[in-house]
Formats: structure tokens, sequence, C-alpha cells
């Protein structure tokens, strides 16, 4: 019989405190750094040797709130509006026969504990993940075998073009200085379901401690108001 037990190595810590506002795919805001912190025994640094040498890591990790009893076959893409069915193996839709998503992300930092030697986690960009998302596990990206520019996208075969954000400098003036540009290169991906247009809706999320409002009308998203949030 097959063992299928993981074993969590981590945890992802970010700003993205809820589903709304992720980026719909890893490494489309290279401005939003992620922490993965590593628990032992993983946490030994000779786990981690030559793992500098890389520009970007594979990260394995647990759908842990879309966790779901049975099997569905289809799906409803985001991308076709939400409307058209498509089989879940065609998609990333978290819903799966196991809950295991993929992320390519950048490798910044790899931090360790001074005092015992150990690697207290990773500094990463680009990530689309969970704030508390357990890890799985971390692969080396290899662009020799990894990287396929002639591949084929399917039914989604290019990312939505950005759009343009206007925000009060006084309301950005609120967040902490590393904070700003990644709010705004989240938001310039504009957050809001893609089958949703109506201009006089007011959305809000919530990012890194802060309850975050805006406004979509004719291709320029506005912030609204920033305001933190009582838990963070």
């Amino acid at each position: 019989m097959t063992n299928t037990n993981l074993e969590v190595i981590g945890y992802v810590r970010c700003d993205y405190k809820e589903k709304f506002g992720i980026p719909r795919q890893s490494g489309l805001t290279d401005c939003a750094t992620a922490f993965i912190e590593i628990l032992p025994p993983y946490n030994q640094a000779e786990a981690f040797r030559g793992l500098d040498g890389f520009s970007h890591i594979w990260l394995l990790w647990d759908f842990s709130r879309a966790h779901k009893h049975g099997f569905t076959a289809t799906v409803k893409p985001p991308k076709l509006g939400g409307n058209q069915r498509m089989g879940v193996f065609a998609t990333r839709s978290p819903f799966r026969p196991n809950n295991i998503g993929l992320s390519s992300v950048k490798l910044l930092d790899i931090i360790y504990n001074e005092e015992t030697g150990c690697v207290h986690g990773l500094v990463v960009s680009g990530a689309d993940i969970l704030d508390g998302t357990p890890v799985y596990d971390i692969k080396p990206y290899l662009p020799y075998a990894d990287a396929h520019p002639e591949a084929l996208g399917g039914f989604a075969p290019l990312p939505k073009e950005t759009i343009e954000v206007k925000s009060p400098p006084e309301l950005l003036q609120k967040l902490p200085e590393g904070q700003r540009e990644a709010l705004l290169g989240v938001l310039a991906q504009d957050p809001r379901p893609q089958y949703q247009n109506d201009p006089e809706r007011v959305y809000g999320m919530s990012f890194g401690g802060w309850d975050v409002k805006f406004r979509v009308k004719d291709g320029v998203l506005t912030v609204l108001s920033l305001a933190e949030t009582e838990h963070q």
C-alpha cells in the first residue's frame, strides 16, 4: 500500500491574509516578498547546501483552506468568466484530488539562526500563496529543463494586462515603506473576479494587516481607503 503521508517542512508568512487579492499565478508580483519559515528537523543548514546558487525555486504546498471530501471532475475557471466548466486536470483550481499547490518563486535570501546555525527561513518574491500555508517541499528551478518558451497555454495563454492604480499619497503613507510597492503591484493585477465589471462597486481586500477598499472604473483602479485591521 502506498504511503501518502506528507511532512510539513515549513509555513508561508506573507501579507496575503485572505484568498481575495492573491495573484492568480506565481511570479506576477515580484515586488511582493514572502518568508518561508522552516521547521526542525528540516532546518539543518546541510539540507540547504548549494541552494544559494539558484535564482528561483519551486515550492510545493497545501491548499489548506480548500480541503473537501469527494472528487469533482470539472471546475469553473475564473479565466473563462466562471460560467464554463473544464476538467480539473486542465486547471490550477485548488479543489483537486490532492490539494497540492506548485509555485515558482525567486529566491532572495536564506536566513540563518545566528545561535544555532540552522536555517530560520527563506525570503522569496512572486509567491501566490496565502499566509500560514503549509509547505511540503522545496526544489531548485532549472531553467534548461523547467522553462519552455514554446509551450502552449491552452485556454489561459497570457496573463491579464495590468491596470493603472491611483491612490491619494496620504493613504499610501500610512503603510510601512516596504509594503507600498507590494500593494500597488498586487492591485495592478486587478484582484476582482474576471467576470465582475461594475464601475460603482466598492471592493475590499486584506493585505498585510490593512483593510483596502477600492473601485475600478474605465480601466483605472482607485484606492478609496486604508484602515488597519484589528487582528494583524
